[in-house]
């Protein structure tokens, strides 16, 4: 069975469709607006979300720009309903995050055929990365919780890829996937080089998604596997843009507004979370907090390391 978060502020559309997909043999919870619906995902992930997208307060735009922007809910696939059919809100939608856009009214045989699309195809994705094989997001979820349920303190680790957008723009997806794969050898060889062992009761290490890893290990052990994995992947991405790339340590490319400068080649900015299991809360709130920090590391610069306590 799926659990599925339905987020609407007309109550006799929220019924309906509560109704329509619990037939289909689906756990349906609702939200009567956008904060509503957050405060329920940060108790429990559902394997879909599905947004009303004019809603008081907060737009379902905003609700899944906030739930894109959460490394660890950034996998849930997003369904948005809405009565603006036009172009322009659809492509507003896809520039949030949604996964698919179903328009008011709706045959709701194509809802539960969009539905079980998407439910298919994050459980599909879950459990390990094609492309660095790595565990997933299920693995990491299940590592956090197991974690936390020892009682003994533990050490998020959320590594990202500085500058990755223009990195794969200047040299092609076939080197920013090689990246993706070198990220994941890094923070092997880095639990290896630090004497650890992957694993359970060891080391853990998982690809949440695009450009986002995670490590979990043992709170002395966290800065000096962040710093070993550093080191391992700046090798890594030398290697795979060449002799003459790697020495100049610098590409030029395009930023987010379109101008031309330069930027550092491919780094590793880290989080380091120190998590105390008492006040342990789920791996959705561990990502709210690993976001905001790490904006305020990559402030500080490419490759910044930065350690907070929970």
């Amino acid at each position: 069975m799926s659990y599925l978060l339905y987020a609407d502020d007309h109550e006799q559309m929220r019924l309906m469709v509560r109704d329509l997909l619990e037939a289909s043999g689906h756990e349906v919870a609702l939200a009567p607006d956008g904060p509503a619906a957050l405060a329920l995902l940060r108790e429990r992930e559902p394997d879909l979300l599905i947004l009303d997208v004019s809603m008081p307060g907060m737009t379902g735009f905003e609700v899944c720009r906030a739930v894109k922007a959460n490394p660890m809910t950034a996998r849930i696939p997003v369904l948005m309903l809405t009565a603006e059919a036009d172009i322009d809100a659809k492509v507003e939608g896809f520039e949030s995050g949604a996964d698919d856009y179903l328009a008011k009214p709706f045959d709701p045989r194509e809802l539960r055929a969009r539905v079980g699309a998407l439910v298919r195809l994050v459980r599909r994705e879950g459990d390990r990365n094609p492309t660095s094989g790595l565990p997933g997001s299920r693995a990491i979820d299940d590592e956090l919780a197991r974690r936390a349920a020892r009682g003994q303190p533990f050490a998020v680790c959320y590594l990202d890829v500085d500058h990755f957008k223009p990195f794969n723009d200047v040299f092609g997806f076939a080197v920013a996937d090689s990246v993706i794969r070198d990220a994941g050898v890094a923070l092997q060889e880095a639990v290896a080089t630090a004497g650890g062992t992957l694993g359970t009761e060891g080391d853990f290490a998982g690809h949440i998604g695009g450009d986002d890893f995670l490590l979990v290990t043992a709170p002395p052990r966290a800065e000096r596997l962040v710093l070993e994995a550093q080191r391992a992947f700046r090798r890594l991405v030398e290697r795979s843009v060449g002799p003459e790339v790697a020495a100049r340590g610098r590409f030029t490319g395009l930023d987010r507004q379109g101008t031309l400068r330069e930027f550092p080649l491919a780094t590793l900015t880290a989080v380091v979370l120190q998590v105390d299991p008492a006040r342990w809360r789920s791996s959705v709130d561990l990502g709210v907090r690993a976001a905001d920090a790490k904006r305020r590391a990559k402030a500080t610069g490419a490759g910044s390391i930065l350690v907070e306590r929970l």
